[in-house]
């Protein structure tokens, strides 16, 4: 089941790596694994369709559900196809345009983050990368329709907040949810990139750090007292746990969803 709690075994910037870790669930696996029927859906009817976020319907125990994410590869040749995880500005438009289909229909949306960042390159800033980013914050903090957002590896800087701006936010067990990376931390900080462990645990970047901060709502384990808990049981959990949530938060009028939802956010 998912836990408020786990013990703090792991340094910071252990975490980190492991966030980082090819081998990790990706977005689709757990689209294609948790939730039924799964329907990919492309484009931002804008410019053209980034691969770095991945979106479309499905069904949970029956029920339709809009479902987003980040996605990342397990080889170099998926990774490069998929920027890495890091959206253009029309990775977010897509992922917006979902999001409000999913009003239109009243399906609840759950979003998936594993991303270093939004990408920072001079296309992705002329294309709006910004303004982008602020749409969709401005879009799902009034969304009128359950959001529920799970940082299943990085979720790094705006680029990350972008598809997390859930009623509630979830984190598994080895993952990151930082302003920047440890690295850019200490470079910006001290000058010296070299001291990115130490930035890591003054960053407070992990599910255990971020639960004690009332920033995070629930961590979900990817470890018992015998070690790694297969994907098999991870994916088992999450359909299990998503499921009830979705549920409970399904009861709540569109009011209290949305006002739940800035309140929230207003007491960071």
């Amino acid at each position: 089941m998912f836990i408020k709690k786990v013990n703090k075994l792991k340094e910071a910037m252990e975490i980190v790596a492991l966030s980082r870790k090819t081998s990790r669930l990706s977005t689709l696996e757990i689209m294609e694994s948790v939730f039924d029927g799964f329907i990919e859906f492309h484009g931002d009817r804008s410019f053209h369709d980034d691969k770095a976020i991945v979106g479309g319907i499905a069904t949970l125990n029956g029920q339709p559900v809009t479902v987003i994410g980040n996605q990342k590869g397990h080889e170099v040749q998926e990774n490069v196809l998929r920027n890495f995880g890091s959206p253009h500005p029309e990775g977010y438009r897509k992922a917006l345009r979902l999001m409000k289909q999913a009003e239109k229909f009243h399906r609840p949306v759950i979003t998936f983050v594993n991303t270093s960042g939004a990408y920072c390159g001079v296309e992705a800033e002329n294309r709006g990368q910004g303004e982008a980013i602020a749409r969709n914050l401005i879009e799902m903090s009034k969304l009128k329709v359950p959001i529920l957002s799970i940082i299943i590896g990085e979720g790094g800087s705006g680029g990350a907040l972008a598809l997390a701006m859930g009623n509630q936010v979830w984190m598994m067990e080895h993952t990151m949810y930082s302003v920047l990376s440890p690295e850019g931390f200490s470079s910006i900080l001290w000058k010296d990139a070299s001291r990115a462990k130490e930035a890591a645990e003054l960053m407070k970047l992990t599910a255990q750090d971020l639960f004690g901060l009332d920033v995070i709502d629930y961590i979900l384990p990817e470890t018992n007292s015998e070690g790694l808990l297969s994907h098999e049981h991870i994916l088992e959990e999450l359909k299990k746990n998503i499921g009830s949530t979705i549920k409970e938060l399904s009861k709540k009028t569109p009011e209290q969803l949305v006002e739940e939802r800035y309140q929230r956010f207003r007491k960071f």
